[in-house]
């Protein structure tokens, strides 16, 4: 009876280890409900990580697809030269076509030709400026005294002259030009104002004293 019994088990236990064992391998545990809902199992945390990591590549933006570049010779380097010297030269003369974006327009010309026409105290500001750069390196005593009354000075010279310029030349873009916007022209024309002559670009088509 205990034989019988024994073999019986043994035989059950048998069956039921050779179903739980698939055709092809060991038994599988049961999936997760978060695996069962991806559809896929949850990766190791390592596998994740090194997934993440990306090699830095270079920017694959204008140059996908472009091809290598051409080596520009000596020829293109000489015309690309003697283009950007035409250029220069066309915007010193007031070429229109030349001109950078804040020197372009009628209003613009005019406030050129107005700071131009006048000998103003704002265009010795250079000068008196290099004085200074030249009293501060000098380290003399008498000079040292001099440099914090002259920069003031000069300071309230800009102000006042900047209010000047901007009241005469709002004053004439109404009468020359009406209804053109005088946004930013004092800003322009004192900068040019505060420039050495010789160096103004675009260059002045007036001289000192002419009726524009």
């Amino acid at each position: 009876m205990f034989r019988r019994r024994s073999a019986g088990a043994t035989d059950e236990v048998a069956q039921d280890s050779q179903g739980a064992q698939s055709p092809g391998g060991p038994a599988k545990s049961p999936r997760s409900p978060a695996e069962a809902a991806k559809g896929r199992p949850t990766p190791k945390r390592s596998e994740a990580e090194r997934n993440r990591r990306q090699p830095i590549t270079g920017s694959t933006g204008s140059r996908r697809g472009a091809g290598p570049r051409t080596p520009r010779t000596p020829e293109d380097k000489a015309a690309a030269r003697v283009d950007r010297s035409r250029k220069f030269e066309a915007m010193k003369r007031g070429e229109s076509w030349a001109l950078n974006p804040r020197d372009r327009g009628p209003a613009k010309a005019l406030a050129r030709d107005y700071i131009d026409s006048h000998r103003r105290p704002s265009e010795y500001y250079m000068y008196v400026l290099i004085f200074l750069l030249v009293a501060v390196f000098a380290r003399n005593k008498t000079l040292q005294d001099y440099i914090s009354p002259l920069v003031l000075v000069l300071v309230v010279i800009i102000l006042i002259d900047s209010q000047l310029i901007r009241r005469q030349l709002n004053r004439l873009v109404a009468a020359r030009l009406p209804g053109e916007s005088a946004r930013g022209l004092t800003f322009y024309a004192v900068m040019r104002a505060l420039q050495i002559r010789r160096f103004r670009v675009p260059a002045p088509r007036v001289r000192p004293g002419d009726k524009i």
